[in-house]
């Protein structure tokens, strides 16, 4: 599982002319489920995820977690951060987790968040999806259930 997050000041997510999500201050998250993924796996990103301090405190130290910092998350899968770029030109994506597994643990991911007390806005699985978002810092993080 690969996540990459974005500190933002403003996240939104739409389909077509559909708004799906939308945040203000928080963090985008880009979600990749592998083929090796678990509910294990997505259970302790989740929590990781939600302890990590990567917002200001009053003096401007990156000392605070999402709740802390009174922020929200916008939650948006994106099978390509799985990409094999090891060979020729053209990304592979058989790392990539199926929908049939992806999409339940996509939506646990989501719940776990949600049942932790965080605010949380998401994308459409699968969907032709237009992501817009202003990075606060700019700030992003990337973590890899592998590393």
């Amino acid at each position: 599982m690969r996540l990459v997050v974005q500190r933002v000041t403003r996240a939104s997510v739409h389909e077509g002319s559909d708004l799906l999500g939308e945040i203000g201050g928080g963090a985008m998250v880009l979600v990749g489920i592998g083929t090796d993924d678990t509910p294990e796996v997505v259970d302790r990103m989740a929590d990781k995820l939600l302890g990590l301090r990567y917002f200001r405190d009053a003096e401007g130290h990156t000392n605070l977690d999402l709740a802390d910092a009174g922020g929200s998350l916008l939650v948006v899968s994106q099978f390509t951060l799985l990409a094999d770029l090891r060979r020729g030109r053209r990304p592979g994506f058989t790392g990539a987790a199926l929908p049939e597994v992806a999409v339940p643990l996509l939506d646990r991911f989501v719940a776990r968040l949600r049942e932790a007390g965080a605010r949380v806005e998401t994308g459409r699985f699968g969907a032709e999806m237009a992501v817009e978002l202003v990075n606060d810092g700019p700030f992003t993080l990337t973590l890899d259930s592998q590393k």
